[in-house]
């Protein structure tokens, strides 16, 4: 049963998070910033939480500095959101997998090509 609120605190946090970066005013934080994947302990006090930009790995390196410095605001927002009587603690990390993704579609795109190079 555990498990269950667990998993429906993970979903609610990664959906409330997705709006939340949308209100960040921090030129730090871009605007293509996405949240990949959340964590939350069984005992429901640490987070952590994944995001990555579409423009690179460097850039997620950066709106992480600007969420951590926002984290007391993002705190305070999750907690009215979701009727928490205690927050989680949040840890921001630096995900690449968007850019992953996005150079493995390419290499697709690629062989498409050179496929149908070939077969003319």
């Amino acid at each position: 049963m555990a498990g269950f609120k667990v998993d429906r605190m993970t979903q609610d946090i990664k959906y409330e998070m997705s709006s939340i970066l949308r209100e960040l005013k921090d030129p730090r934080i871009s605007q293509m910033l996405s949240v990949v994947k959340v964590y939350v302990s069984n005992d429901l006090s640490h987070c952590k939480i994944y995001v990555s930009a579409i423009e690179g790995f460097e850039k997620s390196k950066e709106s992480v500095l600007g969420l951590k410095s926002a984290t007391g605001f993002i705190k305070r927002e999750l907690s009215n959101r979701l009727h928490l009587r205690k927050c989680p603690d949040i840890t921001f990390i630096a995900d690449d997998s968007i850019e992953y993704g996005a150079q493995i579609n390419k290499i697709l795109e690629d062989l498409e090509e050179k496929q149908d190079t070939e077969e003319e």
